[in-house]
């Protein structure tokens, strides 16, 4: 399995491990997909294998991009490989910039690609016990709520989203 991500050395892109990227705090190129259903946002709880916020809630799926992978096609990949999601129609909603410590001496600097999709009427899911322990659909103003009273309990990335970025990722529902 690849483990090098896209990440900026000295202003250059360059493939880079991507434990070291995160040791390093190295800006590196990510995508985030959001799975809508009606006003409900699908998430997922992160394996307690992961090497950074295990056992944390996360938006649906988050990524690093393999070298030269286009945003789209990786989110598409990790939807399937993550949560057995296929054939969803992805939107582009631009990208973020954020900087987070996730724990365990590892910085996530995140140029993101986000990307959301509306689930298909009957959608299944198929979450990989490697990538996923939990899956649940949560109202946006209930998530936030929860993003505030239970930070600890959500990744970094998520809280941010939702705090500074709903309005680009979720227009009128931010």
């Amino acid at each position: 399995m690849n483990t090098s991500i896209p990440a900026w050395v000295d202003g250059v892109l360059t493939p880079v491990d991507k434990i070291e990227a995160h040791l390093r705090g190295l800006r590196h190129k990510a995508v985030s997909v959001f799975v809508l259903r009606g006003d409900e946002i699908l998430i997922q709880r992160r394996a307690l294998g992961k090497y950074h916020t295990p056992g944390l809630w996360a938006n649906t799926c988050c990524t690093h991009p393999h070298w030269d992978e286009a945003p789209e096609t990786c989110a598409a990949r990790r939807l399937e490989e993550e949560l057995g999601i296929t054939g969803v129609a992805l939107e582009p909603r631009g990208q973020v910039e954020y900087r987070a410590n996730v724990g365990g001496g590892m910085i996530e600097h995140e140029l993101v690609d986000i990307f959301v999709a509306e689930a298909p009427e009957g959608m299944t899911l198929a979450p990989n016990p490697d990538e996923v322990m939990d899956t649940d659909w949560v109202a946006l103003d209930a998530l936030r709520a929860r993003t505030v009273s239970e930070a600890g309990s959500f990744t970094p990335w998520l809280r941010i989203y939702l705090s500074d970025h709903a309005e680009q990722i979720l227009p009128g529902r931010g």
